[in-house]
């Protein structure tokens, strides 16, 4: 008589289901990946069913407009967190950089030569995106030199930046930056109001924007520097990446992205206050991290966060359009941050399931002979 042993197929079992857990959990992944993208569309969906003025293109120009400050200064706030750092002064850099154009374009008062100039616009711009690159360099001189913790030098930042920008305009509002004809100064309402091609110029300069870090990010050393960095520091300066070098730049290229954003505010409203910017650090680090990014650094992509500042937006307008208390329009931005944190951090969990999963199910046992 004889038996067979079942032991070589007892063997088989374990990694042939740990192969299909792997298939479960890497469809699950890619459900977690394209969060962001489902949200957007539930919101749209259920917001058109609510409103009927919602889902117009008017109504989708307007929102993209308020879309497109927001996921400007995210932009900078991506290569921030991708390094592994957070940058809590662009919503003060957005009312400097517009206190500053209120100054400028008001007349440079030269006491020493006994005159007042009034530079043109370009020159305004310039000048406000080097104010808010200097605030980044601050705080990247911070972080690198001094090791100070990007959370207190952001911090500090933040309130050095209002007192600037409060100082600096007395606590008043520049009221009327249309400039004049005469003295050369015109041109800046274009920012907000002009409309090249039949879009405002603000979402123009997100789509060009977003393309500049894309390409920065996915074709430059640079982009390949920053994912190093921010998945493993030490292995990437072993490497030979200037660790201090891609720290500051992001910190730079971040306050020079809300100083556009503080500059296109004070154009759209025809006038600047020191206020200006309150909380936007806020929706921005949302978008990034709506958009999949990791507060952990090393993980993140123009896309998921153009979708993330999105998401904010589309939410904040229709809420809006539906009428609902602005006290519970923060409540449920909050409650939107907190989900979108735990989503990330079950994604995480996930991916480690399956990568364990699949280490299993790419094992194999030795063939043994049959016992007769």
């Amino acid at each position: 008589m004889t038996s067979t042993s079942s032991r070589p197929v007892a063997e088989t079992v374990q990694p042939e289901r740990a192969a299909a857990t792997a298939r479960r959990l890497s469809l699950l992944n890619v459900a977690f990946e394209l969060r962001a993208f489902i949200a957007l569309a539930v919101l749209i969906v259920v917001f058109s069913v609510l409103s009927d003025s919602f889902l117009t293109v008017p109504n989708l120009i307007t929102m993209t407009k308020h879309v497109a400050i927001n996921a400007v200064i995210a932009l900078g706030m991506l290569l921030v967190i991708l390094k592994g750092g957070i940058d809590l002064s662009v919503g003060s850099i957005v009312g400097l950089s517009g206190v500053v154009a209120g100054e400028l374009l008001g007349g440079l008062n030269l006491g020493f030569a006994d005159l007042i100039a009034y530079p043109p616009v370009w020159v305004v711009i310039v000048l406000c995106m080097g104010v808010g690159a200097l605030v980044g360099l601050v705080n990247g001189i911070l972080v690198t030199r001094f090791k100070v913790a990007p959370f207190i030098a952001t911090l500090g930042m933040l309130y050095v930046a209002r007192g600037l920008a409060l100082l600096i305009s007395n606590g008043a509002t520049y009221p009327n930056l249309a400039g004049d004809p005469e003295l050369g100064n015109t041109g800046f309402g274009l920012l907000g109001s002009g409309r090249p091609l039949g879009l405002p110029t603000s979402i123009w300069i997100m789509i060009a924007l977003a393309a500049v870090v894309a390409l920065l990010l996915t074709k430059s050393p640079f982009g390949r520097w920053l994912y190093a960095t921010g998945g493993n520091e030490r292995a990437a300066e072993l490497s030979g990446v200037p660790i201090r070098r891609v720290k500051t730049v992001v910190y730079v290229i971040s306050g020079a992205c809300a100083a556009i954003a503080g500059l296109i505010i004070a154009s759209e409203l025809t006038s600047a206050a020191p206020q200006a910017g309150e909380t936007y650090e806020l929706n921005a680090i949302a978008a990034v991290v709506i958009g999949g990014a990791a507060l952990s650094g090393g993980r993140g992509t123009v896309r998921g966060t153009l979708v993330g500042a999105f998401v904010i937006g589309f939410l904040a307008d229709g809420l809006v359009i539906l009428g609902v208390s602005t006290f519970w329009q923060i409540l449920i931005k909050g409650a939107v941050i907190i989900l979108a944190v735990m989503l990330d951090q079950g994604q995480q969990r996930l991916k480690r399931r399956g990568a364990a999963a699949s280490a299993v199910a790419a094992t194999r046992q030795p063939d043994r002979p049959h016992q007769q």
